[in-house]
C-alpha cells in the first residue's frame, strides 16, 4: 500500500468499516462466552433482559425493544416459555392481545443475566473514560441516525 492510500479518506474509511466490525465480533464472542454457562443465546438472554425492566409487554411492544432481534419475537418467546422463563398472560384491558413477562425461574436467570453481562460490560469498558464512552455513544448514536435500528436503540434506551 502506497503511502498516500494508507492516509486517504477511503483508507479512513476502511479501517473504520472494519474496527466497528472487529468490536461487533470481539463483542459478540465475549457475549457467547459470558452466556454459554446459563444456556442462553444472545437473542434470548435480550429478552430476558427487556423484561426485566419492562415487563409485561405484549409482542409488538417486546419486538420495538429488541436490538438484536429484528421482526417478531414470537418464535423466541416461544422457546422461553417452553423453558418456563417466560409466561404469556391475557391483557386485562385488549382480549385479543397476550403479555409476556419473566416466570419466577425467569427473573431468576435475569438476574444471573444481569451479573454476567455487567461484569461483561465492565471489563470491555475499562479502557474507556467516562468521556470516552459518552463521545463514543454519541458518535455511534450519529452513524446509525436514518436506520431502522436507530429507532429501537431509542425506544430501548432513551436519552
Amino acid at each position: 500500500m502506497t503511502a498516500d492510500r494508507r492516509h486517504s479518506p477511503q483508507a479512513a474509511h476502511d479501517e473504520l468499516r472494519y474496527l466497528l466490525l472487529a468490536a461487533q465480533r470481539e463483542g459478540s464472542r465475549r457475549l457467547g462466552e459470558a452466556l454459554r454457562p446459563l444456556g442462553l443465546t444472545p437473542a434470548q438472554a435480550e429478552v430476558l433482559d427487556v423484561l426485566a425492566d419492562h415487563q409485561p409487554v405484549t409482542l409488538a411492544a417486546l419486538g420495538r425493544l429488541l436490538v438484536c432481534e429484528q421482526g417478531s419475537p414470537s418464535r423466541l418467546v416461544d422457546s422461553l416459555v417452553q423453558r418456563d422463563l417466560v409466561s404469556r398472560v391475557p391483557h386485562a384491558q385488549d382480549k385479543r392481545a397476550v403479555l409476556v413477562e419473566l416466570t419466577p425461574t425467569g427473573q431468576a436467570l435475569a438476574a444471573q443475566l444481569g451479573e454476567a453481562t455487567g461484569r461483561l460490560t465492565a471489563t470491555m469498558a475499562e479502557p474507556l473514560s467516562a468521556t470516552d464512552i459518552e463521545t463514543l455513544t454519541g458518535l455511534l448514536h450519529t452513524l446509525l441516525e436514518g436506520t431502522d435500528v436507530a429507532q429501537t436503540v431509542r425506544n430501548r434506551f432513551p436519552r
